[in-house]
């Protein structure tokens, strides 16, 4: 069972992809304002990576050195780390492509479409990271758990 420290860390962690999957809800801010709400916990997040030079890089080498290479700190929180790099790396990817493949179409029905399942898609599968780890459990997320786990 892991610590309580263990257990907050593993959420915080888990709000680092969350402050880069906010991007896809961006016109859903401006037409539905208390959307606004659910970036309040990426805040910290993205004012670490706003406001110090290459801070992405940084936060990124941080927490990978630091974190999931460290084998003092618990199994619990290298995995939960490694887990959330993974999914903030798919996130990466995913915007990206809209930005190279989809920026012709933008603003159009179906980008907006696309973004907002992607949001959604995103905050459940945050959501049930940020449950499991109240829980005390690590996320079986399929494909994902299964590569952090062969890397620790």
């Amino acid at each position: 069972m892991p610590s309580l420290g263990g257990k907050i860390l593993g959420i915080l962690l888990y709000m680092i992809p969350w402050a880069d999957a906010l991007i896809f809800g961006s016109h859903l801010y401006i037409k539905y304002p208390f959307t606004q709400i659910i970036q309040i916990p990426a805040i910290p997040i993205i004012l670490i990576e706003k406001t110090i030079p290459f801070g992405n890089l940084l936060l990124f080498l941080a927490i990978f050195i630091g974190l999931i290479r460290n084998t003092k700190i618990s199994y619990f929180v290298r995995f939960n780390a490694l887990q959330s790099l993974l999914i903030n790396i798919g996130i990466i990817i995913i915007s990206y492509g809209f930005q190279i493949l989809l920026s012709p179409f933008n603003n159009t029905l179906i980008i907006r479409t696309f973004s907002s399942t992607l949001l959604i898609s995103i905050f459940l599968i945050i959501s049930y990271c940020v449950w499991s780890c109240i829980q005390g459990n690590e996320p079986d997320l399929p494909g994902i758990s299964k590569a952090a786990k062969m890397q620790l």
